[in-house]
């Protein structure tokens, strides 16, 4: 047990972590703006793949960290135009981007790679002290670049939101369209702004996923997008709590691992892969911490 309640799962918590609340985070962001958003799986895995191809094709990680988030706001911005202007439904729309992300990233793996499961490997960003001790494990994820942008995003949210025109405009649009637009407020321009945001930061979680591998895995995603929808709910659509609620989610998966390597048998280590996902479904269930969803997500101004 103290093997489990240590620096070292605490490292791992908040490694594991970081695409989650990035993903949640930037859920909150297209929702709070009145727009569904479940294809927070799908910009996760486009950006991995974009940050690892780029970034192994120039051999810098600062470019690859970029074209990540570039490709993560396109596509979010795919699906605000996809809703707002075409008016397709938003979770048609999100569905199609998820599938898209999905079979486009494998078939770039084959074209670019010959590979149908792994890209090349790549350096990634080094920073902090070498080695496998707690301390050290803990010392490069809060030094390593992606985490500190990913912390200053997740941090920044819920005060941008509270307090700035712009997150006030956001959350306008989220409330009541209508009210919005006759106060003066584009409310198809604002949820455009709200949706590229969102994807800036859930495409972080996706980079610092590939970077942390070293390499980008067919489907590495994982259904990170859709726990971080989970935490979504859970956290009433505020930020703050979305993120907290995904540290929550990096503990379990961090004690989960800890408690496979522990496991005597393969049937007890299946089992205990399952914890992360059957206590998100019981939380859910149980309606812990649930809040009211915008008043006016999946309305357009009449």
């Amino acid at each position: 047990m103290s093997q489990l309640l240590s620096v070292t799962t605490l490292a791992e918590t908040l490694r594991i972590a970081v695409p989650y609340a990035c993903a949640a985070v930037g859920g909150v962001w297209a929702e709070r703006s009145g727009v569904i958003q479940i294809g927070l799986e799908g910009v996760l895995l486009s950006s991995a793949f974009g940050s690892v191809a780029v970034a192994h094709a120039t051999g810098s990680m600062v470019a690859g960290l970029l074209a990540g988030v570039l490709l993560g706001v396109g596509q979010s911005a795919l699906h605000a135009w996809l809703v707002e202007r075409t008016k397709i439904d938003a979770v048609v729309s999100g569905i199609a981007l998820n599938l898209l992300a999905y079979a486009a990233t494998r078939m770039a793996l084959r074209a670019l790679y010959d590979s149908s499961s792994n890209s090349p490997g790549i350096e990634g960003f080094r920073v902090g002290p070498m080695g496998s001790e707690g301390w050290q494990l803990l010392a490069r994820v809060l030094m390593d670049p992606v985490s500190v942008l990913a912390f200053i995003v997740i941090v920044a949210s819920p005060w941008v939101m509270r307090n700035t025109r712009l997150g006030l405009r956001v959350r306008a649009c989220g409330e009541n369209p209508t009210a919005a637009q006759a106060a003066g407020i584009d409310v198809s321009r604002t949820r455009v702004i709200a949706l590229c945001i969102s994807g800036a930061i859930c495409a972080l979680g996706g980079v610092h996923l590939a970077f942390d591998q070293h390499r980008f895995e067919a489907g590495m995603s994982g259904g990170r997008g859709f726990i971080a929808l989970a935490a979504v709910v859970l956290s009433g659509w505020r930020a703050g709590r979305a993120a907290v609620a995904c540290i929550a989610f990096g503990l379990l998966e961090a004690l989960q691992i800890g408690l496979q390597d522990m496991a005597r048998t393969s049937q007890a280590a299946t089992l205990i892969q399952l914890l992360p996902y059957v206590a998100t479904l019981l939380v859910l269930g149980l309606g812990i911490g649930r809040g009211a969803a915008p008043a006016g997500i999946g309305q357009s101004p009449e």
